[in-house]
C-alpha cells in the first residue's frame, strides 16, 4: 500500500492505534507514521509489527522507546526535537496515546515548553467495551487500572460509590476476579457489571451479570488477553440501611468516625447527623 508522505509541521504528534485487529488503524494514521521525523513508541516492537503489516517503511528512521522507566531526559530530548523543527509521531502499544499510558508526560512536557500537540485519532478500548458492553452510556467514568494491593484497591473504590456514571476500570488478567470481589463489597452484590475480553480480537469475549455472579466465575479463572471492567451506576432512588452500613464497615477501615461519617453522607447526599450516629454505632459494633 503506498501511504501518502505529509509534510507535518513540527511538534508532537500522537496517533491512535489499534487495540486488537491490525485493520482497525486509519488512512492518516499510517500517513503521520510514514511522514514523522522521529518515532516514538510505548513497545517498539509492537510499532514496528504494526508498520510492517501495512507497509510502512522505517527509511532510516529509528523507534524510540517511551515507557514508565524512560526517564525526564528522554522527554526532554523528544520535545527540543519537536521545538527544533522536527515532527515527532507517538503511539501507545494499543489504543488512544495518553489513556493509562507514559504518552501524558511527553504531552504535558510538550505543552509547558509550548510546542504544538496533535492527534490522529484512532481505537479506545474504553469506548468500545462501552459499546458492546450494554450498560449506560449517557454518562460514564474512567477509573483506569487501580492498585494492585486489596486495601489500596478498596479504597479507591469506594471513591466511586457516589459516581452516577458507569465505571469503566481497566484490569490485569491474573486480578480481575480480585477486582470484581472488592467491586461487590464495595459497591454492592447486584450493581449490573460486564467483564470485555479480548475486544476486536477473534476470542473477543463479554460477560454479563451482577458483580456477585461474575465475582464467582472469575473466583481462581485463568484468564488471558486484555481486559475491561464496566459496572453499572447505582440507583439513587434505592438506598438501603444495608447499603450505607456497608459503606461505612468499608470507610471505618481506615478512616476516622467523623470521617468516614462525613464521606458517606456526602455519597449518598444524606445528613450528616444521621449517618454520624450510625458511624458510631457501626465502630462500637466492630
Amino acid at each position: 500500500m503506498n501511504h501518502v508522505k505529509l509534510a507535518l509541521s513540527p511538534g508532537i504528534w500522537f496517533v491512535g492505534v489499534p487495540i486488537g485487529t491490525a485493520r482497525d488503524i486509519t488512512l492518516r494514521a499510517l500517513d503521520v507514521l510514514a511522514s514523522a521525523d522521529v518515532l516514538v513508541a510505548e513497545d517498539t516492537r509492537s510499532l514496528r509489527k504494526l508498520m510492517d503489516i501495512h507497509g510502512v517503511p522505517l527509511e532510516g528512521r529509528r523507534i524510540e522507546a517511551l515507557h514508565d522507566h524512560s526517564g525526564a531526559g528522554l522527554v526532554e530530548r523528544l520535545v527540543a526535537r519537536a521545538a527544533g523543527g522536527e515532527s515527532v509521531a507517538y503511539a501507545s502499544e494499543a489504543g488512544m496515546p495518553l489513556i493509562a499510558d507514559p504518552g501524558f508526560e511527553l504531552g504535558r512536557a510538550a505543552r509547558a515548553a509550548g510546542v504544538a500537540v496533535t492527534c490522529a485519532p484512532g481505537p479506545s478500548a474504553v469506548l468500545t467495551a462501552l459499546v458492546v458492553g450494554g450498560l449506560p452510556t449517557d454518562a460514564f467514568h474512567f477509573g483506569g487500572f487501580l492498585p494492585n494491593a486489596r486495601g489500596a484497591r478498596q479504597t479507591a473504590l469506594r471513591a466511586f460509590i457516589g459516581v452516577q456514571a458507569t465505571l469503566v476500570l481497566y484490569e490485569s488478567p491474573k486480578r480481575v476476579g480480585a477486582l470484581l470481589r472488592d467491586a461487590a463489597e464495595v459497591l454492592g452484590q447486584d450493581r449490573p457489571a460486564v467483564v470485555c475480553r479480548e475486544l476486536t480480537k477473534k476470542f473477543e469475549e463479554k460477560r454479563h451479570g451482577s458483580l456477585a455472579e461474575l465475582a464467582g466465575i472469575y473466583d481462581g479463572l485463568s484468564v488471558k488477553g486484555e481486559v475491561v471492567v464496566l459496572i453499572g451506576r447505582r440507583e439513587v432512588e434505592d438506598i438501603k440501611e444495608t447499603d450505607i452500613e456497608s459503606a461505612l464497615e468499608s470507610a471505618l477501615q481506615d478512616m476516622s468516625v467523623k470521617d468516614a461519617a462525613a464521606f458517606v453522607a456526602e455519597t449518598f447526599g444524606l445528613p450528616k447527623r444521621k449517618i454520624y450516629q450510625q458511624a458510631l454505632d457501626v465502630a462500637r459494633r466492630n
